[in-house]
């Protein structure tokens, strides 16, 4: 049994026009929203034994709030691959990772998310900023990601968990 955790990139800012997508920084509402993530995270006991995150900006702020808010020393990975990833090049990151690791989360980008969400569950959920779903996958190596049907057991979002 494998378990993928997908965590959206908290809300970027768009103050400055003349950054590149890649470069955008969280915004302040965006950096609370992490905060919140990880809260959920170290209250649940959730800890990945790997991190897959983007290289954009704001996928590695995202990923720094969550882990210093859930004191988290966990391996990470950063795939430039992720950042702008259709469906099909995210589950080709995700087959190869290491089969001692048992449960990952993948921090990344919409549309890509949803749309690998829905690939491996046949079920359609709103990716929204910040947002968090566990798929739980019936296998044993991850190279089995796309032969397997995975289950959203499921999703939670900061506006949620702030209500």
């Amino acid at each position: 049994m494998k378990t993928l955790y997908l965590l959206r990139h908290a809300k970027s800012s768009w103050a400055d026009a003349n950054l590149a997508d890649f470069d955008r920084p969280l915004n302040g509402r965006g950096r609370r929203a992490a905060e919140t993530i990880g809260n959920y995270l170290k209250a649940n006991n959730i800890t990945p034994d790997l991190i897959l995150c983007s290289t954009a900006l704001r996928t590695r702020e995202t990923l720094a709030l969550v882990t210093k808010t859930t004191e988290w020393t966990t391996n990470v990975r950063y795939d430039q691959r992720i950042y702008e990833a259709s469906s099909s090049r995210l589950v080709e990151v995700v087959s190869e990772i290491d089969n001692d690791r048992d449960v990952v989360m993948l921090i990344g980008h919409n549309p890509g998310l949803e749309q690998l969400l829905f690939l491996l569950t046949q079920q359609r959920e709103g990716m929204s900023t910040a947002t968090l779903a566990k798929i739980a996958l019936n296998m044993t190596t991850w190279t089995a990601i796309m032969n397997t049907k995975g289950t959203v057991e499921w999703v939670v979002s900061p506006r949620e968990l702030e209500s």
